[in-house]
């Protein structure tokens, strides 16, 4: 949809008029049925008059078009300023012109993000030269006429009122300002040579105008973009679908091309935690887009779309990746079947009305059902954890039948969180008091691990300790306020002596993948359909029980939680209903933080009663494994999160895990210390030695499982019979589970005439006989690495 255009000549006669705003502003009411602000009309007179000036040029042709306020279809995307024509070659081009009336900005860390002041005071923004980018990514990706004609598109960026300085032309930005320059207040010249370099020609009138064109372009995703998708998948075993995941991915492909033909189809997948919906999803996502079909991964929280988009980002860009990753929000104004597939994901969480003040639509449900011709909603009754949340199953098939949809319902049942284990989720059901009954009323810790922590900086102190691969954190209640939000010297959890921050909001809703993240405490709004391999759960006082009977608080949620936002007034009006509702909101968003860890939940309660409750349901751990675990726990509580400067390297050693060790420190970069440890005595520290702890039982009897080990990195000499930690591609232990691995290192050496030698291969030995050596043939290349000696041992 475009809401001005003309020629460059009409458009300078209608800037002269002094009536450019109003013009616009009529325009843009016959076009999209309703009026603008002033605010925004008197930047439109603003900005244009400097556009006007540069097109003074009668080098650029009084027959180029000019397109003001374009609507990308099927986004909230709107392009200020388009010019188009023909280059030297008569190749069909477009200018993408992002115009801003910005004086200043400020520096950011994150990726493409400036700060900059607006109405309401400084605010994170793109960077203008970002925003011009996607909007090229955008039409190369999904508009087939542009895709077909190959047109060429150059976006830039125009700041007619910002001085320069080195804020929005820092090297930081390069990437973005490389692919779309950005012009500043003394640059008019500079961009009339921009232009002029690249239209020499004018556009063509009516429909055979580039305009048109573009504007009626059929929206499809583009080969380039399906086969990049296609190729993230490929080796990522993280999206590998088994058993009746597959089958959904069937169904649903078969019912794609049926609602192509014209019935439309409605797919609902029910799962609970661990089952794999969102890998389903995401797999639909890239699949449908390969066929040719205009497809969006949707949720209503952007912690799931965000987190998957970078997953799946790989060597495609970030803007490429989010523009199929779409809100539930988005879609109250979508005309009926503008999509061929929307993949709803986490679908409990939808709401009835869009909009931050729930003011925009009708119902999310009916709308996406409306948009789409199939809609798949994959959904876990149970995961609804506000008095919003309105996914349900009856709720999609009432808004299915309405639309004359044909239904299906599949569900996925195999466990593949919790360690495949069925029957933790059952132990769970039990003690929050969610089921009545179960078969599992006592949990046995060798199936799952999972434990109750009297104290939760021993807690956190574990989770660090669990964080090799970056993927366990600590997670709570929503009962405590946000204080750190306005000042970030506060804590917001303080139990006792322990004290921690909620997530920093520069992290936003990628918080669980964020490296640092693992000193900070999340909540269900970052975490929710999103999975880690340990997770630590506080409880607070909204969840407590007495007399063996749970019992929920929600009084004693922080004034700041939305998610149970008025609930006094519900509980006034209802209160057996609101009760309930209360009770099953609370009760499934610990439920929902319980099982998110793949391989653990480590658990503190705030409440007594309630911890000595639940560690009452656990089945006590075998002699044999209680002894190395408590002795870990014992080393694990000397652990220092900072200490002097002067005891740094004389007296403490950093602590770090495997992972960051093989992975930063073995070439040579810095590594965030996870703590410091007392250096154990017979040892003298230096700056090449650090603490780590080591998995799995192949290095008994001498290193046990959850052992700290004192390293020595960089190691001269002789490695022949040393316990050593390596890093070597072919290496797939089985305790880490990664290409690094501590063993007992030997090699075998072949001599040349000249007695010169070289390893012929290097066997990594175990010292438990239940375990295979791992041999490394051609161990000369470069990827193998002796990361690091072990010197001793934390007792």
């Amino acid at each position: 949809m475009i809401v001005y255009t003309g020629t460059k000549s009409r458009f300078r006669q209608d800037v002269m008029s002094n009536d450019i705003g109003g013009i616009i502003a009529s325009t843009f009411k016959s076009v999209t049925g309703h009026g603008t602000k002033q605010s925004e009309i008197n930047s439109w007179v603003n900005s244009l008059q400097y556009m006007d000036r540069v097109l003074e040029d009668p080098a650029i042709p009084a027959t180029a078009g000019v397109a003001i306020e374009y609507h990308i279809p099927r986004s909230s995307k709107r392009i200020d300023f388009i010019l188009t024509g023909t280059d030297a070659q008569h190749t069909a081009t477009a200018i993408l012109v992002e115009l801003k009336q910005w004086q200043q900005a400020d520096l950011t860390a994150k990726d493409g993000i400036v700060v900059t002041t607006f109405k309401g005071g400084p605010q994170e923004t793109p960077h203008p030269s970002y925003q011009a980018w996607t909007y090229k990514r955008l039409l190369q990706d999904y508009n087939a006429t542009v895709q077909e004609e190959k047109i060429n598109l150059y976006p830039c960026a125009y700041l007619h009122n910002y001085a320069p300085d080195n804020t929005i032309t820092n090297p930081f930005y390069a990437q973005y300002t490389k692919e779309a320059p950005v012009f500043l207040k003394p640059d008019a010249l500079k961009l009339q040579e921009f232009i002029k370099r690249n239209i020499r020609h004018g556009d063509r009138a009516g429909r055979d105008g580039l305009l048109y064109r573009i504007d009626n372009g059929k929206i499809k995703p583009s080969k380039n973009l399906a086969d990049s998708l296609a190729g993230m998948l490929r080796g990522n075993q993280e999206f590998v679908m088994v058993d009746d995941q597959k089958i959904v991915y069937e169904t649903a492909l078969a019912q794609a091309r049926q609602a192509a033909t014209g019935q439309k189809h409605v797919l609902i997948v029910e799962g609970g935690p661990g089952t794999g919906k969102s890998v389903v999803a995401i797999n639909l996502l890239v699949a449908l887009t390969n066929k040719d079909m205009l497809a969006h991964y949707v949720t209503r929280t952007s912690a799931p779309r965000l987190v998957y988009a970078a997953k799946l980002a790989g060597t495609l860009s970030r803007t490429r990746i989010d523009n199929m990753f779409r809100s539930s929000e988005t879609f109250h104004q979508a005309q009926a079947n503008e999509y061929d597939c929307l993949i709803v994901d986490e679908a409990h969480r939808l709401k009835k009305k869009s909009g931050w003040v729930d003011s925009k639509g009708e119902n999310q449900i009916k709308e996406l059902i409306n948009a789409s011709k199939l809609s798949i909603f994959f959904i876990d009754e149970d995961q609804k954890v506000t008095l919003k949340d309105i996914g349900d199953k009856e709720e999609i098939r009432r808004w299915a039948k309405k639309h004359a949809a044909i239904v299906t319902e599949l569900k996925l049942e195999s466990q593949f969180r919790c360690n495949g284990s069925d029957g933790y989720l059952a132990w769970l059901d039990y003690a929050l008091g969610i089921a009545k009954a179960s078969a599992n009323d006592t949990l046995d810790t060798g199936d799952y691990d999972f434990r109750v922590l009297d104290d939760p900086a021993q807690l956190h102190a574990l989770i660090r300790q669990k964080n090799t691969s970056n993927k366990a954190r600590v997670v709570a209640g929503y009962c405590w306020p946000w204080l750190s939000k306005k000042d970030p010297r506060l804590k917001d959890i303080v139990i006792g002596a322990y004290q921690a921050a909620w997530n920093l909001t520069q992290d936003g809703q990628t918080w669980i993948i964020q490296p640092a993240s693992v000193s900070e405490v999340g909540c269900i709004h970052t975490c929710q359909g999103l999975e880690l391999d340990y997770v630590g759960v506080i409880v607070g006082p909204d969840l407590i029980v007495r007399a063996g009977e749970v019992l929920t608080a929600p009084g004693a949620r922080a004034g700041s939680d939305r998610s149970i936002h008025g609930w006094k007034a519900l509980a006034k009006k209802d209160p057996a209903a609101a009760k309930l509702r209360l009770d099953a909101i609370i009760k499934n968003t610990y439920r929902t933080l319980m099982t998110r860890g793949l391989k653990g939940c480590y658990v503190h309660f705030t409440d007594e009663e309630t911890a000595r409750h639940f560690k009452a349901l656990l089945a006590p751990a075998p002699a044999a494994q209680a002894a190395p675990a408590a002795a870990a726990l014992k080393v694990l509580s000397r652990i220092e999160e900072e200490v002097a400067a002067a005891l740094k390297f004389t007296a403490y050693l950093p602590v770090f895990s495997l992972q960051a060790a093989c992975g930063n420190l073995g070439r040579g970069m810095a590594v965030e210390p996870l703590g410091w440890i007392k250096c154990p005595p017979g040892l003298k520290p230096d700056h090449n030695m650090f603490a780590a702890q080591v998995a799995g039982r192949s290095m008994e009897p001498r290193l046990q499982d959850g052992d700290y080990c004192v390293f020595r990195a960089n190691p001269g000499g002789s490695r022949q019979n040393k316990l050593v930690l390596v890093q070597h591609s072919a290496i797939a232990d089985p305790d880490t589970g990664g290409s690094y691995t501590v063993k007992k290192y030997t090699s075998k050496k072949k001599y040349a005439p000249d007695g010169a030698w070289q390893h012929e291969e290097i066997i990594l030995q175990p010292l438990n006989p239940a375990y295979s050596p791992i041999v490394i043939p051609n161990a000369e290349d470069e990827e193998f690495m002796v990361v690091a000696e072990v010197v001793g041992k934390c007792v």
